[in-house]
């Protein structure tokens, strides 16, 4: 077996390719990151020293002109600013809509890459790192337990049943992640997650407040450094 896995250089998505590696070994297993046209590029920073930490083939691709007709808030062309405040806060203020920083189904549109480059290069299962928090109050729709299901078959049967779509933490938390994570040492000094690209997170956007309380509810600390 092979594994594909959408790496883009934060918690979730490291935690998957060091699951893929544990199961398949590293010597089958592709990292495949991908540009969006994201306001920063320290995740994609990010992944580069993980895959090789890791070892393992890393392939990137620029999509960012797909997303130049979307407003959300991760965007370079976008004015507005990423909201500092908890996902929690977020939900309850947008009334059963997709947060601001949801790139228009990002995942949809990656996992569909992803399915033609595990195709070109004999994969067998693309992994994505989707976690439950992510799908809470319909916050980033694509990341849901049913979202994969039918990504998974459509990508199964639109591949000529060769390939399979799975989200290991699919219906698992921030800290069920960092937890397993932490039994497979991965090396979270070298991910980062903040929305903003400065040198050290900001530890007051939604992504950052979640990271840092995975760790805090696995009782140490993040190792990486937070302005706050």
């Amino acid at each position: 077996m092979k594994i594909l896995v959408l790496l883009s250089g934060g918690v979730d998505s490291t935690t998957a390719l060091a699951k893929a590696i544990e199961k398949v070994g590293k010597e089958n297993v592709i990292a495949l990151s991908i540009l969006y046209g994201q306001k920063h590029e320290r995740e994609f920073t990010s992944s580069v020293h993980i895959t090789k930490y890791y070892g393992v083939e890393h392939l990137y691709l620029d999509l960012a002109r797909i997303f130049e007709y979307s407003d959300c808030t991760l965007l370079k062309h976008s004015d507005g600013e990423i909201p500092h405040e908890s996902y929690d806060t977020q939900i309850s203020k947008a009334n059963g809509d997709p947060v601001s920083t949801y790139v228009p189904f990002r995942n949809g549109l990656f996992l569909s890459v992803s399915a033609s480059i595990a195709i070109s290069k004999g994969c067998d299962v693309i992994y994505y790192g989707a976690h439950s928090d992510d799908s809470c109050g319909n916050a980033y729709p694509d990341c849901s337990m049913e979202f994969t299901e039918y990504m998974n078959k459509a990508i199964y049967i639109g591949s000529g049943k060769q390939v399979r779509v799975e989200g290991p933490f699919v219906n698992i938390n921030k800290k069920g992640i960092v937890k397993e994570g932490l039994r497979l040492h991965v090396p979270y000094h070298l991910t980062w997650s903040c929305y903003e690209g400065h040198t050290k997170a900001c530890g007051k956007c939604g992504t950052c407040i979640d990271r840092k309380n995975a760790f805090l509810a696995n009782g140490i600390e993040d190792p990486i450094e937070y302005e706050e």
